[in-house]
Order: C-alpha cells, then structure tokens, then sequence
C-alpha cells in the first residue's frame, strides 16, 4: 500500500470517478482533501467515506477547480491539513452539451473549457511548486476517449480533453527532475451520473436503451465501472508508478483500437 499515509488531492471528489478514487485511496490509508463545488453532496461524500473508512483523514473544501483562487484556497488547505501533498487526481469535469460544431452554444463551450482545461492548469499550476520542494509528487489528469479521438457532436469536450493529454506530456518533460510524474487517463463510456446524463442527451425517451446500444459497440459489450478506474487511477498516484509519465492512459475496455464503425 504505497499511498498509505500519503497526501492527496481529488477534484471533483463527491460523486462519480472522483468519490470512486477517494473509496480505493482511503482503503489503501491515504490522508484526503476532498474538492467539489457542491457543498451538499461533498458533505455527504465525506460521510459515506467516514463510515465505511473510520480511520482515514479526511479533509473536504467546497470549491469551483475552474476559479484559481479557489485552487489556491485547496492547496493551501491541504497542505495545512497534511504538511505535504503528495498526489493530485484532477478530475473535475463536465460533458457540455451535443451539437455540431456550427451550432454549439459558445457560452457552453467556454464554460467546458474553464473547467475541463484551466482547472487542470490551475491545478498543476499551485500543486508543482509544493511537489518540487519534497523532490516528490504524483499528478493524474482525466483525460478522455475523447482526448485520443474525434467525438460526434461534442466539440468542446474534445477540444478540451485533447488539451488535457498535451498538458501531460508538457508537465512530464518539465518536472520530472524534480521527482514528479505526470500522467492523464482516458476513460471511455464508464457508469457515473455524468455518463448517463449523456445517454439521456442522446435519447430522452429511453435513455437505457442508448447505453445499451452503445455497450454493443464495445469489445467487452458492457460498459465499465468507476472502480476499474479507480484501481488505475490509485496505481498512477502510488510509489510504484515511478516510472510512468507523460502518458494518457485509455481505460475502455479497448474500444479506442476500433477502426471505423467495427
């Protein structure tokens, strides 16, 4: 359990991919400083992580990742609460909204790359300097399928995932002198609430019967779930993956290998 005891951030911490990371962290002894903007469900996050975790340090900030102030406000929390930080999980992240590229709302678009890019900026931005005074860090962005290939309809979150993977390979040749790796993850169509808001998009009037026919598409014919990232996402932040950086790492059960309409 290499992050037993570690520091670590997690962005976007109260539901979905984020809380899923927190659950495996906290199951491995890691000290956690939880982000989201949502007060309600972060409270709530903390709670379930509290009871099912009784032990593990827990600190929460109610906070937009796409505001630097707020980020400055999380990093400074954190290292107040910890002393040190020693992974980031940027996760934090919205879809947008589906529409071709001549039709998407700008106000949209702006609002997805506030989030989904600068967030991440901002993230890495205040978390190296901290990093590259322990002479050891480990950052994870969340990319996307959407990072390593076009999707239809979603300019703005390509766009923004695309930017997301670069910032990885640039933060990975800068730092790692430094002890720090950088690396981003690529999740395809996995079960979290953001996910099956898309499938609604997509068909309103049966929105199961969208996530059903886009498992199809896939080589394992199912959709994955937030604990197979997770156990990723953990690996990435731990000792062991000390070696590692610069990549974007596809978790989509390899549905990014299809050529076409396979």
């Amino acid at each position: 359990m290499s992050t037993k005891n570690k520091s670590i951030i997690i962005t976007g911490a109260a539901m979905g991919l984020g809380l899923a990371a927190a659950k495996e962290l906290a199951r491995q002894g890691a000290h956690l400083t939880l982000v989201d903007f949502n007060e309600q469900t972060l409270t709530a996050a903390q709670q379930e992580l509290t009871r099912e975790f009784p032990d593990v340090k827990i600190i929460t900030v109610v906070g937009d990742a796409s505001k630097e102030e707020d980020v400055k406000r999380y990093v400074d929390a954190a290292v107040k609460a910890f002393g040190r930080i020693d992974g980031l999980y940027n996760n934090a992240g919205i879809e947008g909204r589906q529409a071709p590229i001549t039709e998407y709302d700008i106000d949209v678009f702006k609002k997805v790359i506030d989030i989904n890019l600068m967030g991440v900026y901002y993230g890495m931005r205040y978390v190296i300097p901290v990093m590259q005074k322990q002479k050891y860090g480990r950052i994870v962005n969340v990319a996307s399928v959407g990072g390593l290939r076009g999707v239809q309809n979603q300019v703005a979150y390509v766009a923004s995932k695309h930017a997301v993977s670069g910032m990885t390979k640039n933060a990975a040749l800068e730092y790692g002198r430094d002890g720090i790796t950088t690396n981003a993850i690529a999740p395809g169509a996995i079960l979290t609430p953001m996910v099956a808001e898309a499938f609604k998009q997509v068909n309103p009037a049966d929105p199961k019967k969208a996530e059903s026919d886009y498992a199809q598409r896939n080589p394992t014919k199912r959709l994955g779930l937030p604990h197979e990232v997770a156990k990723v996402v953990t690996f990435l932040l731990s000792e062991e993956a000390s070696y590692v950086s610069g990549q974007t790492i596809a978790i989509d059960g390899g549905e990014s290998n299809i050529y076409g309409n396979a």
